[in-house]
C-alpha cells in the first residue's frame, strides 16, 4: 500500500458550518469507507492555515487516492489534493540510484 496525504480546503459556505463539522466529517468518512473500503486512515488533522484538513492514509493505487479527493470535492471541499508520501529511508535509497 502507498501512503498518501490529502490536503483539503473547504468552501466558504461549508467553513461557516462549524457546529455541523463533526456530522459533516463523519458523513465524508462514511462515504470514503463505503466507496473505497481498501483505504486505511492513519491520522486526521485540523489545520489553521492555507488548508483546513490533512488526512494521512494508505491506498493501493493512485486511482483510489483520486477517488478520495473526488469524494472530498463532492462533499463541500473547495480544493483537495492527494500527495504521494515516500518514507524518508526509501527516498534516500532512491537518491543513490540517480
Amino acid at each position: 500500500m502507498q501512503t498518501y496525504i490529502l490536503m483539503t480546503k473547504l468552501s466558504p459556505e461549508v467553513s461557516k458550518q462549524l457546529k455541523q463539522r463533526a456530522k459533516l466529517g463523519r458523513a465524508w468518512l462514511d462515504q470514503v469507507r463505503k466507496k473505497c473500503p481498501e483505504v486505511k486512515f492513519i491520522s486526521h488533522y485540523a489545520l489553521l492555515g492555507t488548508y483546513d484538513f490533512m488526512d494521512i492514509y494508505e491506498a493501493p493505487n493512485a486511482e483510489t487516492a483520486a477517488k478520495v479527493s473526488m469524494i472530498s470535492l463532492s462533499n463541500g471541499a473547495f480544493h483537495a489534493e492527494s500527495w504521494t508520501a515516500i518514507p524518508y529511508k526509501e527516498f534516500l535509497k532512491l537518491t543513490k540510484k540517480i
